[in-house]
């Protein structure tokens, strides 16, 4: 028997909106997300924003994380941030393997995995982010690059801590540029990491993991994506800084799991 995995909306802020537009933005999704009790729903604020979300969003559905952390619990490391603090603030996610920290600030698989380590420890979920460049995916090494992805960054990991987590599977080549993945490809790569993750741990562990979609996923098309048997939610960038945009994300992936239960 397959478990039942919960679908998650994650919006990812990046470096974007100040102050004020955080306050309204967050006070728009509490209210218009608060129906819809069939999903999760996670926001991933700034670092300077994310104790101003914790206390907004306090003893409601809306779940707050964090972008990014590194893997020291203290020390001489300018400009860091490490879990206790993000989870002391009240952080319970954390986006981990971005694409663009991958590319901009060259972060290697390796230290992913130590992020990850350090997130599990201090009682977080981390979300890892993997994914193909285009010219990966020309030249058919898709699954070879997330096979390495996934194989070093949850490299010493127990089954039980994996099957906690969240993979974001982030194409590149469709991140930020309003070209998203077809339902058909998004569902043959989720299922592909699904597949690793089962030889490499249990088929339980497997099937209780968490497969999100990220790469300019929208409320036009996120009915589709959300519908794949492998895609338990969305990692959403830039339609996360809108409230109708993000909101409707959510409303579509409520809808759909309401009519999957009603069928069940």
């Amino acid at each position: 028997m397959e478990a039942v995995r919960r679908t998650l909306i994650a919006g990812n802020w990046k470096m974007n909106l100040l102050r004020e537009e955080a306050y309204v933005l967050i006070g728009g999704i509490l209210q218009e997300s608060a129906p819809y009790t069939g999903v999760d729903t996670l926001i991933c604020p700034p670092f300077l924003y994310l104790e101003i979300a914790v206390q907004i969003t306090k003893n409601a559905p809306l779940f707050v994380g964090a972008q990014n952390l590194f893997y020291e619990e203290s020390g001489p490391f300018t400009g860091e941030i490490s879990a206790a603090m993000l989870r002391e603030v009240g952080c319970s996610h954390v986006i981990i393997g971005h694409s663009e920290r991958r590319a901009y600030f060259r972060e290697s698989n390796r230290e992913l995995n130590r992020k990850i380590s350090a997130c599990l420890a201090c009682g977080m979920t981390p979300i890892l982010c993997i994914g193909e460049t285009l010219e990966q995916r020309t030249t058919g090494a898709t699954f070879e690059t997330l096979n390495e992805q996934l194989t070093y960054g949850l490299q010493g990991i127990d089954g039980a801590s994996v099957c906690t987590m969240v993979i974001a599977y982030e194409p590149v080549w469709a991140i930020g540029t309003g070209v998203s993945a077809e339902s058909s490809q998004a569902e043959e790569v989720h299922r592909f990491i699904r597949d690793v993750i089962a030889k490499f741990t249990d088929e339980e562990s497997a099937q209780a993991l968490r497969i999100i979609y990220g790469g300019s996923v929208n409320s036009a098309n996120a009915g589709e994506l959300l519908s794949c048997d492998n895609v338990d939610g969305a990692l959403v960038g830039g339609a996360s800084l809108s409230l109708d945009s993000f909101c409707g994300i959510v409303r579509t992936a409520d809808s759909l799991k309401k009519q999957s239960a009603a069928m069940s």
